[in-house]
C-alpha cells in the first residue's frame, strides 16, 4: 500500500478554510454602490440640497424687511412664492380676524342630456373644516389651500372686484381651478362650463361679558361667473 494513500492533497486544507471565511460585507450607504452609481446619487443629492437651500433663500427674501437684494430679484421671489409658498403672519398681529369667512361655489354646468342647469352653493369652508374636525393628522390642504386662496384674490383685487397688479390674474386663476377640483366630483357625467365664488362674512359675537355691540349678519362678496 502507497504510504501517501490517506494524506490530505497539499493546499486542500487551506482552500477549505477559506471557503468558510464569509465574504466583508457591503459598505452601508453610497459607499456601497459601485462607482457609476455612486456619481448619480451624488449628483442627486446635490440637486436637492441645491433646491432646498434655493427654496430657503427664496422664502427669506419674501419674509424678511424690504432690502437691496429683495427690491432687485423681487419678480423672481413672487414668481416662486406665489401661491404655494405665500406666508401668513395674521396671527401674530396685534388684532387678529375677528370674523368668520366661508368660501363658497356654485357650476353653470350641462348635463348629460344636454340640458343647461345651475348647481346650489356649496360651502367649500364647511367641508374643509368637517374633514380635518377631530383628525389627528389634518391635511395642510385642507386648513389653508382655500383660506390663502382667498386672502390671495383678495389682496390682489379692489373692492369692485377688479385686479390691481399681475398677481390678479393669477389669484382668479388659481381659485377657479379650485373651485373646479371641489365642484366636479359633485356632478358625474355633466360638464362644466362656469363657475362662481362668493365669500360669507360673519362677525363673531363678542364675549358675555363685555358691553361691545356686533353686528353678526352675514354679509356676502359675489364674484363674477368665470368661465371654464
Amino acid at each position: 500500500m502507497d504510504s501517501n494513500e490517506h494524506e490530505p492533497v497539499e493546499g486542500g486544507a487551506e482552500k477549505a478554510a477559506e471557503r468558510a471565511v464569509p465574504p466583508p460585507p457591503r459598505a452601508p450607504g453610497i459607499a456601497g454602490l459601485s462607482a457609476p452609481y455612486r456619481v448619480l446619487a451624488g449628483l442627486a443629492l446635490a440637486a436637492v440640497a441645491g433646491a432646498a437651500l434655493g427654496h430657503l433663500a427664496l422664502v427669506f427674501l419674501h419674509v424678511a424687511p424690504s432690502n437691496t437684494l429683495s427690491r432687485q430679484h423681487a419678480r423672481t421671489v413672487d414668481r416662486w412664492i406665489y401661491p404655494e409658498f405665500e406666508q401668513n403672519w395674521k396671527l401674530f398681529a396685534p388684532n387678529p380676524l375677528q370674523q368668520n369667512i366661508a368660501v363658497e361655489a356654485r357650476a353653470q354646468l350641462r348635463t348629460a342630456d344636454g340640458e343647461l342647469a345651475t348647481s346650489g352653493w356649496r360651502d367649500l369652508s364647511a367641508e374643509d373644516g368637517a374633514a380635518i374636525r377631530h383628525s389627528l393628522l389634518p391635511s395642510h390642504t385642507e386648513q389653508n389651500e382655500l383660506r390663502r386662496a382667498w386672502d390671495f384674490f383678495t389682496g390682489s383685487h379692489d373692492e369692485d372686484d377688479k385686479p390691481n397688479g399681475e398677481r390678479g390674474a393669477l389669484s382668479e386663476a388659481y381659485l377657479q381651478r379650485i373651485a373646479v377640483a371641489r365642484l366636479a366630483p359633485h356632478h358625474p357625467g355633466a360638464r362644466l362650463l362656469r363657475v362662481q365664488l362668493r365669500s360669507a362674512t360673519t362677525a363673531v359675537a363678542a364675549p358675555s361679558w363685555s358691553n361691545e355691540s356686533t353686528d353678526t349678519r352675514t354679509s356676502y362678496r359675489e364674484l363674477p361667473w368665470w368661465t371654464v
